[in-house]
């Protein structure tokens, strides 16, 4: 030991251990100004950006849905309302891991349907806000929200949320006029503005309710809150208030619509009923409907199967979407184009002996008459009264498929015409262009003679039928068919007001009819009330004992065609392959206050189906009572 001792060198170790203190300490001088340095660059220099990031962790904006407008008839009758819902929905942040484990466990408490978790599997891979719940299962029933509530301490993230949703107290009396909502889907949300959306269910999916769906649905409101670790709110911080959507009052006129849908119950068909003053739809309605409440939350498999898969088509709207040819319901325009186009003088006459040729035809083709032996010599009075295709196949030869089809055009055929019916087709009026487009063939006169009564490639729907006769009733005026009568709002007083809404750029209104001699209107308008009151008149049997005058014109179009020689057998013939009836008036003539188109789907004949359905309508629209002759009010609401 005493040799080891010899050789230690203590002043060096002294040195070594100084030096080693010193580095250590400059380590932990470097160590602490870096630490310092970065609390500051944190505390002063970063402080607002972490303060934000703070608080986008403790506050939370949640979005508040606004209330969807509601809907009135013109009277102020309440059409589509709003009511309270209960639905169970899921936190995802809030369960954790085992989301199928807390759902298998809803499902043992309340019904779960297949379909129920194929939406929440959808709703759940949307695009959302952070603790923003999933609906899970709506409408609960007062028992299965106790189920639930006993049960919360064993369901992490599941949650009972109170909700508005629309329902129609008339069910499928207006689903047709007004259409209905829908749960909003991914199509959907990416066509909206996504902030006014974030809180929302329901869309607008046809109709009214989607025409209208920015006025209805109002604007989104805000509050800011704050949230612990769980999400769950423990104040409120701000809080904006949403703004309800606009109220509005339609033209349908309730009782009229009811009445209406009660004279074609077992009936594929469709009544238009327009103030020719306004333009206002009183009444459109299809047969058979369908209950838009089905849609609201969402319709079942089994549901929806049965209305699509049914033959009466109830889910198909024939008032807006129903192409039929309108047969002699065209024959007052046809007149019209004829002799305002100087092809034919107002006194043109023919001779009907049950058949026309062309002179050129070597087939000698016979374009029949309604009436087989023919109606003997006929002019426009009596033309119109009798319905005599002879005079419209004549004159229609003179007059020319070019001709024919302005004056159409003029009248709404062949496009849309509507302000707030979305669903509405243009339907088809035939040109020249258009059959070498299609079929790749020539115009032939026996097309124009076709045209002319209203069958061949012409097709028009109940909406277009209605327009013309409201355009007939204001001797070429235009106003606009739809269904808004306004925007209801409640004044400082309490009293009901309706202002306008600027519908400026939607679907422009067409011009007026233009004639080259206005005075032409007078002799159209005359056959028209010929047929209604005339002795000879095809809808003769309506107008009896009338205490108002009625202009009409009865019409039938072919289903099937038949071959030359042979004649239509009703009874040989099965239901759908049987004539459809149809018929337009307007009325009281001196003063027009409502104009009808019926359209019934093989329904028979014009005069004996359709135009008593019309005058039933007019009935109780004019005169205040039900086809049973009950007063508004006793039986109709």
């Amino acid at each position: 030991m005493s040799g080891y001792a010899r050789f230690k060198d203590h002043p060096e170790e002294r040195r070594t251990f100084q030096l080693r203190a010193f580095i250590a300490f400059m380590l932990v001088l470097i160590a602490m100004g870096a630490l310092l340095t970065r609390m500051y660059f944190l505390q002063v220099v970063e402080n607002d950006r972490y303060t934000a990031i703070s608080d986008k962790n403790r506050i939370q904006l949640k979005p508040e849905k606004p209330t969807r407008g509601l809907i009135f008839d013109r009277s102020g009758v309440l059409i589509a309302d709003n009511k309270p819902s209960y639905n169970v929905t899921i936190l995802k942040e809030e369960v954790g891991k085992d989301l199928d484990g807390v759902i298998e466990s809803v499902a043992k408490i309340i019904e779960i349907s297949d379909r129920d978790l194929e939406r929440f599997n959808k709703r759940l891979k949307r695009r959302r806000r952070p603790y923003e719940s999933v609906l899970l299962r709506s409408q609960l029933s007062p028992e299965e929200i106790a189920k639930l509530s006993v049960n919360y301490h064993r369901l992490p993230g599941v949650r009972v949320e109170a909700d508005l949703i629309r329902v129609y107290p008339y069910g499928e009396t207006l689903v047709h006029a007004m259409g209905y909502v829908g749960r909003i889907n991914e199509k959907e949300l990416n066509r909206v503005d996504e902030r006014n959306y974030s809180a929302t269910n329901y869309i607008g999916k046809l109709g009214i309710e989607k025409y209208y769906e920015e006025e209805l649905h109002g604007q989104v409101g805000m509050r800011k809150v704050e949230t612990n670790a769980r999400g769950r709110v423990m104040r409120v911080l701000e809080n904006t208030e949403p703004v309800p959507g606009k109220d509005l009052q339609l033209t349908i006129d309730l009782p009229l619509q009811q009445v209406t849908e009660k004279l074609l119950v077992g009936e594929k068909a469709s009544v238009v009923a327009i103030d020719p003053k306004t333009g206002g739809i009183l009444a459109l309605v299809s047969t058979p409907g369908y209950d838009p409440n089905l849609f609201v939350t969402g319709i079942s498999n089994k549901d929806y199967s049965a209305l699509r898969e049914s033959p009466d088509l109830p889910l198909f709207n024939r008032a807006i979407r129903g192409g039929y040819p309108p047969g002699s319901t065209i024959k007052p325009i046809t007149a019209l184009a004829a002799i305002d186009s100087d092809s034919v003088p107002l006194s043109h006459t023919v001779f009907d002996p049950g058949w026309y040729t062309i002179a050129d035809d070597r087939y000698k083709r016979k374009y029949r008459d309604w009436k087989r032996s023919g109606h003997g010599k006929v002019n426009l009075n009596l033309a119109l009264a009798q319905s005599c295709d002879v005079w419209f196949y004549d004159a229609a030869h003179k007059t020319g498929v070019d001709n024919m089809s302005h004056y159409l055009e003029m009248f709404g055929l062949g496009q849309v015409t509507s302000l707030d019916l979305p669903e509405a087709i243009p339907a088809l009026l035939p040109t020249k262009a258009w059959k070498k487009r299609r079929h790749k063939q020539a115009w032939y006169p026996g097309d124009s003679l076709n045209l002319s009564i209203g069958q061949g490639y012409l097709v028009a729907t109940p909406l277009q039928l209605a327009t013309s006769a409201m355009l007939l009733a204001n001797r070429g005026v235009w106003k606009q068919p739809k269904l808004l009568m306004g925007i209801r709002e409640v004044d400082p007083d309490g009293k009901v007001v309706l202002k306008d809404l600027d519908l400026e750029g939607r679907n422009p209104i067409p011009e007026n009819v233009k004639l080259k001699n206005d005075a032409l209107w007078d002799p159209i308008i005359d056959g028209m009330v010929e047929v209604v009151h005339g002795k000879r008149g095809t809808a003769r049997k309506i107008g009896k004992n009338s205490p108002y005058l009625i202009a009409g014109k009865t019409g039938t179009a072919q289903v099937v065609g038949i071959k030359q020689g042979e004649r239509y057998d009703k009874s040989k013939l099965k239901k759908k392959y049987q004539d459809h009836a149809l018929f337009i008036a307007f009325a009281p003539v001196d003063d027009p206050k409502i104009a009808v188109a019926v359209v019934v789907e093989n329904g028979g004949g014009g005069s004996s189906t359709a135009a008593p359905l019309a005058k039933k309508v007019m009935d109780a629209f004019l005169l205040g009572v039900d086809p049973e002759q009950q007063k508004w009010g006793e039986e109709l609401l």
